[in-house]
């Protein structure tokens, strides 16, 4: 089969694509031809800085991927040849809080990833994917979907008159707007293009803020909501945006820290006076997922794909990825 690999700290050109011995599945284990892979911040993060991460060579990258199961070994029985099946990002995080061992089960990071024509996982570590999407559109749910699921609904308790604050309009601020309104929930979200405000508008954005033109886009948040701030911030820019970003909540909010995306400063006097909840939101557990997934089924909810690469464009995504300037997801196809 053929795979991409991490072999060096060469970053996105250095990425090989290899040929590999087809894996087979072992006890417990499903054999899943993988149709799409998404790409995340995160796996572009582990293509470009594999050294500061630990990470052994050879690597496969890629924490999501879909596909259809072809064999499975002995003793599955949660999945047959033919079901569809997505990887959840911790192959051993089922349920409850997130554990030390959960975290060493990451795909593309501890674990080979998902950019391979083929993978053999445990079937504790898929889910099946609902029925109405496409291999392209299911191929973005296991880390962006879920962890805009988890700030939102597990960590967030987001409810039907709230209002959200989603900063930049990336895979994760997407999926977070879709819920939202999902939800009945208002959204305030930011960016510097007022082309992707209008498409985020379209979406059913509540309203709309230009960080370049309003520098000070925590007080226009305010404004919006006559001085109150907003109920939920999905905080996905890092330490250069979290100080606004609690500046813009209210009093006893909450903020689902996401994103590692800019630098800056933090001064916590606010989080305290304002009794601001600040929760560390590292994608979810398969049970999250599995809701998730039930939701999107019962709306028939479609992910908003900005461009699908050819497996021989990889590189290509990559790049794009690192551009900054796609709005929703890209994958690739395999």
């Amino acid at each position: 089969m053929r795979t991409y690999e991490i072999n060096s700290a060469g970053g996105i050109d250095a990425l090989a694509l290899v040929e590999r011995p087809d894996p087979r599945p072992g006890p417990a284990e499903v054999l899943v031809r993988i149709c799409a892979s998404s790409l995340n911040y995160r796996d572009l993060s582990t293509v470009e800085d594999p050294v500061s991460r630990g990470l052994p060579y050879p690597r496969i990258p890629n924490s999501d991927g879909v596909g259809e199961v072809v064999e499975v070994g002995e003793g599955v029985s949660r999945f047959e040849p033919g079901d569809r099946v997505a990887a959840t990002f911790f192959q051993r995080w089922i349920d409850g809080q997130i554990t030390q061992a959960a975290m060493e089960s990451a795909l593309g990071g501890a674990l080979d990833g998902m950019l391979a024509e083929r993978v053999a996982l445990h079937q504790e570590g898929l889910v099946s994917v609902p029925e109405h999407l496409s291999d392209v559109e299911a191929s973005t749910l296991p880390c962006a979907a879920l962890t805009a699921w988890n700030s939102l609904i597990e960590q967030g308790d987001v409810r039907a008159g709230d209002t959200v604050l989603l900063l930049g309009t990336g895979g994760v601020s997407i999926f977070a707007l879709q819920f939202a309104n999902l939800l009945g929930a208002r959204v305030i979200i930011t960016s510097s293009s007022n082309e992707k405000l209008s498409r985020a508008k379209s979406l059913g954005a509540w309203q709309t803020i230009n960080y370049v033109d309003t520098p000070d886009w925590d007080q226009a948040v305010m404004d919006l909501t006559g001085g109150r701030g907003v109920d939920h911030t999905v905080e996905v820019g890092g330490a250069g945006t979290l100080q606004k970003s609690i500046a813009a909540t209210r009093v006893a909010g909450s903020i689902g820290l996401i994103g590692v995306l800019t630098h800056g400063q933090l001064d916590p006097t606010l989080i305290m006076r304002k009794s601001i909840r600040l929760q560390g939101i590292y994608v979810g557990s398969r049970r999250m997922f599995e809701d998730m997934n039930r939701a999107i089924a019962q709306h028939r909810l479609r992910p908003v794909i900005h461009r699908a690469y050819a497996f021989e464009e990889a590189r290509e995504a990559f790049h794009a990825m690192r551009k900054a300037q796609h709005f929703g997801k890209l994958v690739i196809e395999i």
